[in-house]
């Protein structure tokens, strides 16, 4: 349970694979959590589960991402960080890919990005915080058909690194992480068959994809103090994948 003096964390995309991960390692460690989602059934779940505020929204709305910060403000007086782990996975070659899925992929990956950091970096202005931001190894390597997702990923990556310049004097501190391929519902298009998953284990060093379990750890540390010297860092917690080839 957490204490009137706990740490407050926001987390947008609260109830997907590794959100919710994130979710349940900052509540272990007796912080107030604002928990923001779509899918309100499970995020009412959630939230009972851990004791923390359940705050149904749109992340590709800036106004929502607004009114969860200024909800953590309002009601705590304070906001220490947040996290937006909120995604898309999108493969297909540039050609074949439709204006409505680019603006999509965009919208739910680097648009949900800035507005974290639009909203958040004002209210952490003062006493300072952790801004964690998704990226993704596709940024980082190049993988066929992955035009729309990597163009978006790649964003969040120069986003990460001046939005860390920008607001570094004011305290706040602002990083990405970059998995790999993560088995989490999201991939379930892709990790379904056989095949999908063989393929996706060989393109990764180490031999498989990851868990919500490799990458939530990470995230944590880099939104609470015990990570409180780095800023504009994105790391890859990826298996190898945004770096190295092991076959």
């Amino acid at each position: 349970m957490s204490e009137p003096d706990s740490p407050v964390y926001i987390i947008i995309g609260a109830t997907g694979g590794i959100g919710s991960h994130v979710t349940r390692l900052l509540a272990a460690d007796g912080a107030q959590l604002i928990l923001g989602a779509r899918t309100e059934t499970d995020l009412n779940e959630l939230a009972a589960d851990v004791d923390g505020d359940a705050f149904p929204l749109d992340a590709t709305n800036y106004d929502d991402v607004q009114r969860i910060v200024d909800h953590a403000t309002d009601t705590y007086g304070r906001l220490d960080g947040v996290g937006n782990f909120v995604g898309s996975i999108l493969l297909k070659p540039a050609h074949l890919t439709s204006v409505d899925e680019y603006r999509t992929t965009l919208a739910k990956n680097l648009d949900t990005s800035f507005f974290t950091v639009k909203a958040a970096a004002r209210a952490m202005m003062k006493d300072g915080g952790s801004i964690v931001l998704s990226a993704s190894a596709v940024a980082r390597t190049g993988l066929k058909n992955h035009e729309a997702i990597a163009a978006a990923k790649a964003g969040i990556l120069g986003l990460t690194k001046s939005a860390a310049a920008t607001y570094a004097r004011r305290g706040v501190r602002v990083n990405a992480l970059a998995p790999g391929l993560v088995d989490t519902p999201m991939s379930q298009h892709i990790l379904s068959s056989d095949a999908g998953r063989k393929q996706s284990e060989q393109m990764h060093a180490l031999g498989r994809v990851g868990t919500p379990e490799d990458v939530a750890p990470a995230a944590h540390w880099l939104l609470t103090d015990t990570s409180n010297w780095v800023t504009g860092q994105v790391i890859g917690v990826d298996g190898g994948l945004g770096t190295v080839r092991g076959q």
